[in-house]
């Protein structure tokens, strides 16, 4: 062989060795290293992320890492020491082979790319097929670190949930949103050996029971990471914007930012940016006015409101939403953030059976500025005098509509509520609603809002000399 052909070979070589370092070369960005270090504390890690950020990838090295026991020196993580069992899982079979299997094994089309995902082509000892999958995949057994071998099945939503039953696992990889069934099953096969399972989705089913259990109502030992393109450094501006351009418009916020849209059932069908602004110090001539919706079997919610009088405008501020505390610590959390005078609903004036006292009267004792009546629409719209709740969502939604509603962009529970709030044949469905009703009861309550001075003050001027100009 001559030497161009020695130098041929060993290039060719060392780029095959390369292509099977895809573990090694990973480098992960900010939203990725939280999801890895959410696993320290947590057993169920989910990202819910726009499209082609890099959520596979994520969820891939995650499992890669587990098997080998191969952790960088940035990981901050849980670790295994030991060999384990781990699952990888996609909608249907086919979807299985070509995201899970390729990001872990390499492309399934190709045999000599065996080794080329996350998973070192060394480390792989064994693989199995998957019957009547072309080039698919059932099991891999794979070297740990520690000399004993870690297994990985391959499954997917089409085998039911009698087929994720019988096993013991170390953990669980679902990459797309799983019925809530299967994910069900999968946290009985982690129970007993403790382990963790992933989920990395973008909510393209819209606002499912399993998005909402994550969204808003999250347990000890859950973790939930977001991720927009704007987390993802390789999609620039202008690809963004060519991406963008292509999609239809009621698509555009799932796929760019991982948020569950709701079509023509929004309550207020408003783009967010539109509603959005930053945080900034109130001039003290803005009239302030809270709205409170009490917590029976929900949380207890409070919104806080400032209208402009000089352009009509009104900006929600600060958003509270608790469950499970008693009045006294709901009403220190609320004089805390600026006790102003606060619109509540009818149901205030119920009394307590502990105490035989209305909860208005309570909050009231407690310190709270509640309004002397309970919330009714303002004199002069439909629905006057009533408590009626579509007078308040029109006024609302033509507010939004003609930029006079912004809420501060940093209230992620208020942003989470508004973005699932939603009609269902024509009626509003009345889950998970709490800051909304509060947010409604303070805007239609603006007549009772209160400045800290009661108007602008006047620009200062020289003195007027009367006798100037006089002979």
């Amino acid at each position: 062989m001559t030497d161009l052909g020695k130098a041929l070979e060993v290039a060719q070589e060392m780029k095959r060795r390369e292509a099977r370092r895809a573990l090694s070369r990973y480098a992960p960005y900010d939203f990725q290293k939280r999801f890895h270090a959410a696993g320290a504390s947590n057993n169920q890690i989910v990202l819910i992320a726009g499209n082609r950020v890099g959520k596979t990838k994520c969820g891939g090295a995650e499992v890669a890492m587990h098997l080998t026991g191969l952790y960088p020196a940035w990981w901050a993580g849980r670790r295994f020491t030991r060999p384990v069992r781990w699952w990888a899982a996609g909608a249907t079979n086919p979807k299985t082979r070509d995201v899970c299997q390729r990001e872990l094994c390499g492309n399934p089309e190709d045999p000599d790319a065996l080794g080329t995902g996350m998973i070192p082509g060394e480390k792989i000892v064994e693989t199995t097929r998957f019957p009547g999958v072309p080039n698919a995949y059932s099991s891999v057994a794979v070297r740990h670190v520690s000399g004993g071998i870690s297994t990985l099945g391959f499954k997917s939503y089409e085998m039911g949930p009698p087929g994720f039953m019988s096993e013991s696992l170390d953990g669980i990889w679902l990459d797309e949103e799983s019925p809530m069934e299967i994910y069900s099953q999968c946290l009985a096969r982690i129970l007993d050996r403790q382990g963790m399972l992933h989920l990395t989705f973008t909510p393209e089913m819209g606002a499912t029971e399993l998005y909402a259990a994550f969204r808003q109502k999250l347990k000890p030992g859950q973790a939930v990471i977001s991720a927009t393109w704007d987390d993802a450094p390789h999609l620039d501006q202008r690809m963004q914007a060519q991406i963008l351009e292509a999609l239809p418009p009621h698509e555009r916020e799932m796929r760019r930012r991982g948020i569950a849209q709701l079509g023509s059932g929004l309550v207020w069908p408003v783009d967010e940016e539109k509603i959005a602004c930053d945080a900034f110090e109130l001039p003290s001539y803005f009239r302030r006015i809270g709205g409170l919706d009490f917590g029976f079997d929900h949380p207890t919610a409070a919104a806080w409101g400032a209208h402009d009088p000089e352009t009509d405008c009104f900006y929600v501020t600060d958003a509270y939403r608790e469950q499970g505390q008693i009045i006294p610590v709901h009403a220190s959390a609320i004089i805390a953030r600026g006790n102003i005078p606060f619109a509540w609903p009818h149901d205030g004036q119920k009394h307590d059976s502990g105490s035989g006292e209305g909860l208005a009267s309570q909050y009231r004792k407690e310190g709270v500025k509640m309004l002397p009546s309970w919330f009714t629409n303002p004199p002069g719209v439909e629905g006057e005098g009533s408590i009626a709740v579509e007078p308040g969502i029109q006024a609302i939604l033509t507010a939004m509509e003609q930029g006079r509603f912004k809420v501060f962009r940093h209230l992620l529970a208020w942003f989470e509520e508004w973005r699932m709030y939603h009609r269902k044949d024509g009626l509003i469905v009345k889950v998970n609603d709490d800051l909304m009703s509060a947010t409604r009861y303070a805007f239609q309550s603006r007549r009772f809002a209160q400045s800290i001075v009661r108007h602008k003050p006047m620009p200062l001027v020289a003195p007027v000399n009367p006798y100037e100009g006089v002979l």
